[in-house]
């Protein structure tokens, strides 16, 4: 048994990643599911849609390793994080479709809640802010809108998970209803200082507690999966949420150690130990893992667009045909144009939490054209995450010494030259930028006895480029104070 099968089950596809005992990827597997849109703002997931993709890609990436069930020491599993899945108990039936993290249906009953000053309850407890991006109110909208959805969880038939416990409670035939304590973390249901599930926020919600998965360590036992699914049974060992799984996959293991991970946007964590900071510039306090029973914490930011500028770029204005002209288009702007673009779309995430305001530019002028704008959508993703810095090192100081990225727009070189300039910090990419799936086959293979602790595992991180501040501190602190001028301007315009 000398290779895992790390399950990364993402919001727009699944994949399936096989590693060997030297945590090299062999083989990898991935299918997209639709995304349904019921309503503006609404975003849900077939629950069938996301476990077929899962076990349809887990058997093709056994078979293109070609390997034998019993090769497999177990399994990994990352996800999507605060998604919701409720199902009734009695034959594993989804209630309706999952309402995905993204959704904002329950706006509403948020700012009714921080009206009634329910805010304070829910950080103290939770780490979190009071918004419909968390698992809470996702959870009692179902139960207040399927019809006959209350009465079935009061009896105790129907069961709630995030995607990682959907997942489990397939694989394993409806026998193990868990979840680890990083997806727990995001739910708004769970003390993240106690390690267990808060009854008076329950109450709050509306959620009867018969509903909650058990929560265990990162790296545990969360039973073995069907013999029918891969020919004999497999163990499932690591469970993490995706955030989390990526800064355990970048070796973020001590307290100062900070990972951005960039996608469509942006989650900067700073591990922060066993000390839970309480933010005061809105960022949250969540855990960053749970093993052998000890919890660590983290400080979390979210960009809520990152990646998603350059696909503006393609898809929106349609200046370039695919992502990788990005770059040699932001060497050609003309250094005199000062363009910058806030790209509020959806609104501003940490450290601002605005949902309402929208994008903006400054500094068109006639000279202005495509290389300007893309140099300044590129130039966005770097002031966003030196907001979240900014903001931790008020928050807890002495902060990040050195900045690991990982996600899609790390292949470009312009960005990251500037995202060291803009934030004075070293960035380092990594040789293996797979981090999410590595951080849960890590933890599944270090339970398995295969993988290092650790300690071990951080000696084998490798970096594959650094890049160090190139630019003055006077010009990078001009060029900063710009963009927190149009800022600014953008969310009281």
């Amino acid at each position: 048994m000398t290779h895992i099968l790390a399950i990364d089950q993402g919001t727009t596809s699944s994949r399936a990643m096989i590693l060997d005992g030297q945590m090299r990827v062999t083989a990898v597997a991935q299918q997209e599911f639709p995304q349904h849109f019921p309503r503006s703002g609404w975003v849900e997931h077939d629950p069938g849609d996301l476990w077929t993709s899962t076990a349809a890609t887990c058997r093709a990436a056994v078979e293109k390793a070609g390997l034998g069930p019993r090769e497999l020491a177990g399994i990994g599993i990352t996800n999507q994080r605060e998604t919701v899945v409720i199902w009734d108990a009695r034959d594993g039936r989804p209630l309706h479709n999952a309402i995905v993290w993204q959704d904002r249906r329950t706006a509403d009953t948020c700012a009714r809640l921080r009206r009634d000053g329910a805010e304070d309850q829910v950080t103290e407890a939770t780490g979190l802010l009071l918004d419909p991006y968390f698992s809470a109110t996702k959870i009692a909208w179902l139960l207040d809108h399927v019809d006959g959805a209350r009465a079935l969880a009061e009896a105790g038939h129907l069961r709630f998970g995030t995607v990682d416990c959907w997942l489990i409670w397939k694989l394993t035939g409806g026998a193990v209803h868990a979840t680890d304590a990083t997806n727990a973390s995001r739910t708004m249901l769970y003390d993240i200082r106690r390690g267990a599930w808060d009854a008076d926020l329950c109450a709050l919600f509306g959620v009867p507690m018969s509903m909650l998965p058990e929560v265990r360590d990162c790296a545990d036992d969360f039973g073995t999966t069907r013999p029918d699914l891969f020919g004999a049974p497999i163990p499932i060992l690591g469970v993490a949420g995706d955030q989390q799984a990526a800064a355990m996959g970048q070796a973020c293991f001590t307290p100062g150690m900070m990972k951005a991970t960039y996608g469509t946007g942006c989650f900067a964590l700073l591990n922060t130990g066993e000390d839970l900071v309480r933010s005061s510039n809105r960022l949250l306090g969540t855990v960053a893992s749970r093993l052998d029973g000890r919890m660590t914490y983290a400080l979390e930011g979210s960009i809520f667009v990152a990646g998603a500028v350059v696909q503006w770029l393609r898809d929106g204005l349609r200046i370039i045909d695919d992502a990788g002209q990005t770059q040699a288009l932001a060497v050609q702007a003309d250094e005199e144009q000062q363009v910058i673009l806030v790209p509020a779309f959806t609104g501003l995430g940490a450290p601002y939490w605005d949902a309402d305001c929208r994008g903006a530019i400054y500094g068109l002028t006639r000279r202005t054209g495509p290389a300007e704008l893309a140099r300044a959508a590129l130039e966005s993703v770097g002031y966003q995450t030196r907001d979240l810095i900014e903001a931790m090192q008020r928050d807890r100081p002495g902060g990040a010494q050195t900045l690991r990225v990982d996600g899609g727009m790390v292949a470009s070189d312009w960005t990251m030259q500037f995202l060291s300039d803009i934030t004075g910090l070293p960035v380092d990419r990594p040789e293996m930028t797979e981090t999410t799936a590595l951080g849960a086959a890590w933890l599944a293979g270090m339970r398995a006895g295969i993988y290092p602790d650790q300690d071990g595992f951080a000696e084998m991180w490798r970096r594959q480029a650094r890049f160090t501040p190139a630019m003055g501190e006077d010009r990078r602190d001009a060029r900063y104070a710009a963009w927190q001028d149009a800022v600014r301007r953008t969310l009281t315009g």
